[in-house]
């Protein structure tokens, strides 16, 4: 990781500090479009095709059955299930407190006006499922969308030898999924968009996934046959602030957290003095080396940098701008400081709260917006599963009363059949 200095730098050189690894998504989308054109003309057949070519997936059948559902729970062990089970209560109390509610206010005498809240009826959930298997994306995926009362939920995830992971089956039972199909990467994308006559089109999708993944969830959104995505996502990442108290072995165990993830994540501390940035990245070296997934976590840390800034505010000017999917505060009193934060998909506060147990099991969601758009879009929610949609009801005398500024902006944007319909009702 590189160390940076931020007075030394004049603002181009700040901005492209912000960029992250770039993602070439021409190329992408030249691999991933002939792909989705093909599963839309030829269904589940083309979509089994690429399985096979990609992931070597050899069967016919990629619906999971209750047997498989049932063989899962069986072949997992207790403290697995125990663990998937609290997480799940976790997320699903956090969660339950995000329904949205309806109202009613009557904005003129005689002129209700309500917004109501309707669950997406069909919604697809993508569970990544190559260099590691994800669990806890299936309950963050799945819980919000059993409490926004989607009617179907589909999950769709990669089988290695025909077989789905037993612990994603298990977590994707406790959401109450019933319909999962051993089928990852873009040919997934496009058969939960597109349908077949096998299995119907969803009417949304989530998850995340590799840049491949994202190309193909991307261009569904723009086609007027696909359907529409939670949010345009890219690979994981994380930002530190971290002061002199800060303990450097538990902020490298963050940045390696996140390191792990994949080659294309991206890692930032910022921090007050080179001494101890330095401290952070020999800790980095020493965690590093006893990681399982080193190999990955080093080109990731490739990507990263350390960034040393003046003071506090200075850091959290940069992370604002940064707009990190992941803000860990290694402050003293990281509370005080809540208010100040403008753009980050989820924060944690403090020494004890590192990001794993975002990722797991607080109750947070942890399918956040990453490579800058956490500064439009917030990470997955119980609203995110659920759409809103406004009624009016007036009485005559309210169409009395409302009806001057109608028909007089009628008038003003030349709509003469806007002015009628207010106006042939009151002559009547």
């Amino acid at each position: 990781m590189k160390i940076f200095e931020l007075n030394k730098l004049n603002k181009n050189e700040i901005q492209e500090l912000t960029k992250r690894p770039a993602i070439d998504f021409s190329k992408a989308f030249g691999i991933v479009k002939p792909m989705l054109e093909e599963i839309k003309r030829n269904g589940l057949q083309a979509a089994l095709t690429y399985a096979k070519q990609l992931d070597n997936f050899s069967g016919d059948n990629i619906l999971v059955s209750e047997d498989e559902f049932s063989s899962a729970e069986k072949n997992l062990s207790s403290e697995i299930k125990a663990a998937i089970l609290t997480a799940a209560n976790n997320i699903r109390v956090f969660h339950e407190k995000q329904i949205p509610r309806a109202y009613v206010v009557e904005t003129m005498p005689g002129v209700k006006c309500s917004r109501e809240f309707r669950a997406i009826e069909n919604v697809g959930l993508y569970v990544p499922g190559g260099s590691a298997i994800l669990p806890s994306t299936m309950l963050m995926l799945g819980i919000p969308a059993s409490i926004a009362g989607c009617k179907r939920i589909v999950a769709c995830s990669p089988a290695k030898n025909e077989k789905v992971n037993d612990a994603l089956l298990f977590a994707a039972k406790v959401c109450g999924v019933k319909e999962f199909y051993k089928l990852g990467g873009a040919q997934a994308i496009a058969l939960l968009a597109y349908g077949c006559s096998e299995t119907k089109k969803v009417d949304k999708i989530f998850g995340p996934g590799n840049q491949f993944v994202t190309a193909a969830k991307l261009l569904v959104s723009i086609d007027v046959e696909g359907c529409a995505i939670d949010m345009p996502a890219g690979p994981s990442e994380v930002l530190v602030i971290a002061d002199e108290m800060a303990n450097a072995a538990f902020v490298s165990s963050d940045l390696l957290s996140q390191a792990e993830h994949g080659v294309d994540s991206q890692v930032v501390l910022l921090a007050f003095s080179k001494t101890f940035a330095e401290s952070v990245l020999t800790e980095v070296e020493k965690q590093l080396a006893e990681l399982p997934r080193k190999e990955i976590a080093a080109q990731a840390l490739s990507n990263s940098f350390v960034l040393l800034c003046e003071n506090v505010d200075e850091a959290i000017s940069f992370s604002n701008n940064y707009a990190p999917e992941h803000l860990i505060l290694h402050l003293e009193n990281a509370e005080n400081y809540r208010s100040d934060i403008i753009n980050a998909g989820s924060v944690f506060l403090g020494e004890y709260s590192p990001e794993s147990v975002g990722d797991y099991a607080s109750g947070t969601n942890h399918s956040l917006p990453t490579y800058g758009y956490a500064k439009s879009f917030g990470g997955v929610s119980i609203e995110s599963f659920m759409k809103s949609i406004t009624f009016q009801q007036l009485t005559k005398k309210g169409l009395q009363c409302i009806a001057p500024t109608v028909t007089r902006l009628a008038e003003t944007e030349m709509l003469s059949a806007h002015k009628n319909a207010v106006t042939i009702r009151l002559k009547q």
